[in-house]
C-alpha cells in the first residue's frame, strides 16, 4: 500500500478483526486515539498523529515489530505493532503509533 495511512484509513475497521500473519494469531481493533495537531504541525503539513488500540488474548503475546496484518475481505496493512502494558486479565492490547 503506497497511500500515506490516516486516521481515517482505518475508521471503517473498527470493530474488526485481523489476522497477524499466517499465524493463529488475531487483532481485533478496539479504538484509534488521536491528539490534537499543534498549529506549527498544520503549518508544515504534517498529518494528525494517531495511535491504533488493538485487542488480543491473554498470554500468547505477540512479538514487537513488523507484522502483516489482515482483515476477512482481503484488505491488508503492514504495521509495526508493539504489546502494551494491559491490567485486564485474558486480553492483551497491542498500538501501532503514527506520527
Amino acid at each position: 500500500m503506497d497511500e500515506v495511512l490516516t486516521r481515517e484509513s482505518f475508521e471503517p475497521h473498527v470493530g474488526k478483526t485481523f489476522r497477524i500473519g499466517n499465524s493463529h494469531h488475531t487483532l481485533t481493533l478496539v479504538r484509534i486515539e488521536t491528539r490534537p495537531i499543534e498549529p506549527w504541525e498544520q503549518a508544515i503539513g504534517l498529518r494528525t498523529p494517531f495511535n491504533l488500540i488493538f485487542r488480543g488474548t491473554g498470554g500468547d503475546v505477540i512479538a514487537e515489530g513488523m507484522h502483516r496484518l489482515a482483515l476477512e475481505d482481503g484488505t491488508s496493512f503492514d504495521l509495526y505493532v508493539n504489546p502494551v502494558h494491559t491490567p485486564m486479565r485474558g486480553q492483551q492490547n497491542y498500538q501501532s503509533s503514527f506520527n
